[in-house]
């Protein structure tokens, strides 16, 4: 098919100090998350200036995927849009639509299923249309792509590099961690593509085995951050700082942490693990390295040039697991029954 430009959409994030406490009520607009997290969040927030690195690293992406169309000779614009802070995804397909924009593709900075990760990057879609009315473009969105193989080999370099960061006596014994955000197990018990539950959590664990596979590491565990619910809600886990206690009793000296699930450092990351995680290692005494995410990684444009080939040009999907490829429908509907 043909395609008029690209809507690279994503979670958004705040620009300046009296940003953070309205975005962060738009991110938990109808979920209960008491005002005191919101509260304790938002320190996580002003701890750097009140700015999230989400947007500057979403365009640094964007200028990067620039560069790879235009050195493959594709003529696509790319325009950008967020589910949660300015340039908002609705403004954003507004100035499509001005621009003369008829069909888009729409790359979602998620490599995964879920609600929060898929299905409400569709909402997005159907709420930026449904807000411009009858002259919106028609916009597909790509499908998830935890299992490419750039995907993959960009997280197992990160990988050795963040092993290499260890004291040498360390190296040999320390222990490989994968860390993605948590998200409500009732949430992670609804159906995949494929009919069965735990979609999200069974494609994080897939993606955590082919790294390590690429990166020659045997064992690794995989644990989860960045919980924000009501603390009666029950969440994935161990938490990472948790996991890393447990590690320190049965005697692990160090860990390489990989955060799988997110695609840049944004403030989950820097927060989360370069702060809290860290520290929690120099309190227990052990090493600490954390491999870089895939997003600055050269490979990552390709990669997304690649999955808009298999709409272009119809180029085969290029997968490492035999779960299903999924996310990928038009206009915001469900991309498979039930799903």
């Amino acid at each position: 098919m043909s395609f008029d430009a690209l809507l690279f959409l994503s979670f958004g994030g705040p620009e300046g100090p009296d940003e953070v406490r309205p975005f962060l009520e738009n991110v938990t607009r109808g979920r209960g998350v008491p005002p005191e997290r919101l509260d304790e969040v938002a320190e996580h927030y002003h701890h750097f200036g009140g700015v999230s690195p989400i947007n500057r690293l979403n365009k640094d992406i964007m200028s990067a995927l620039e560069a790879e169309l235009a050195e493959q000779g594709r003529r696509l614009p790319v325009y950008f849009g967020n589910r949660n802070w300015y340039p908002m995804v609705e403004d954003t397909v507004a100035k499509m639509a001005d621009d003369g924009v008829r069909r888009g593709l729409v790359f979602a900075t998620s490599a995964w299923g879920g609600y929060s990760g898929c299905k409400q990057y569709h909402e997005d879609i159907a709420r930026a249309r449904a807000a411009v009315g009858e002259r919106a473009p028609e916009l597909v969105k790509i499908r998830q792509f935890f299992d490419h193989p750039l995907f993959i080999e960009a997280n197992a370099d990160a990988v050795r590099r963040a092993f290499a960061e260890l004291d040498p006596a360390q190296r040999e014994q320390a222990r490989l961690v994968f860390t993605a955000h948590s998200i409500p197990l009732k949430a992670d018990a609804q159906d995949g593509p494929d009919g069965r539950p735990q979609w999200y959590s069974r494609q994080v664990a897939e993606a955590s085995r082919l790294v390590a596979e690429a990166a020659g590491v045997d064992a690794y565990d995989l644990v989860w951050q960045s919980r924000s619910g009501p603390p009666q809600v029950p969440w994935l886990e161990p938490d990472i700082c948790d996991h890393l206690d447990d590690l320190h009793a049965k005697g692990v000296q160090a860990v390489v942490v990989s955060p799988i699930g997110f695609v840049s450092d944004h403030l989950e990351v820097v927060w989360d693990l370069d702060n809290e995680a860290a520290e929690k290692a120099v309190e227990l005494g052990m090493g600490f390295a954390r491999a870089a995410t895939a997003g600055p990684d050269p490979r990552f444009a390709k990669l997304i040039v690649e999955l808009i080939a298999e709409h272009t040009d119809g180029v085969e999907p290029r997968k490492l697991s035999e779960l299903p490829a999924a996310g990928s429908s038009a206009n915001g509907e469900p991309c498979a029954p039930g799903c």
